[in-house]
């Protein structure tokens, strides 16, 4: 698993990438009560806003962490937003991603980077 400093976090299998929010960006959004995921087909470039999540305190863009296209938007969470929340780096994913260029994901944080960026907050 890969992060970004948008708090976006990528697991990669073969050409496929899931993404979704770190434990972090779920805990700070708070209850989560809207989610937008992309729809399949779309293409979108490493950065871009591609989804959007709703809380009670905020709404937020999040932005794809490779650029690709979407194969899938987890449909459930138009459904079951808590999902976010209680499973942020699982059943909470958001889409997933035929990765364009699979080198994107070197300049990502894995977890001991991510926690310690998340220390300098």
């Amino acid at each position: 698993m890969r992060f970004t400093k948008d708090h976006e976090w990528v697991r990669l299998d073969g050409d496929v990438a899931t993404v979704g929010i770190s434990k972090h960006a779920a805990d700070a959004l708070g209850d989560v009560v809207f989610v937008e995921t992309p729809e399949a087909g779309k293409t979108v470039s490493q950065g871009d806003s591609f989804a959007v999540v709703e809380s009670v305190k905020a709404a937020s863009d999040v932005y794809a962490p490779v650029s690709g296209e979407v194969i899938e938007g987890n449909d459930a969470l138009a459904s079951a937003p808590e999902t976010v929340n209680a499973d942020p780096q699982g059943d909470g994913w958001f889409a997933k991603i035929r990765v364009s260029d699979a080198s994107q994901l070197d300049a990502l944080m894995d977890q001991a980077a991510y926690d310690q960026y998340l220390s300098t907050l």
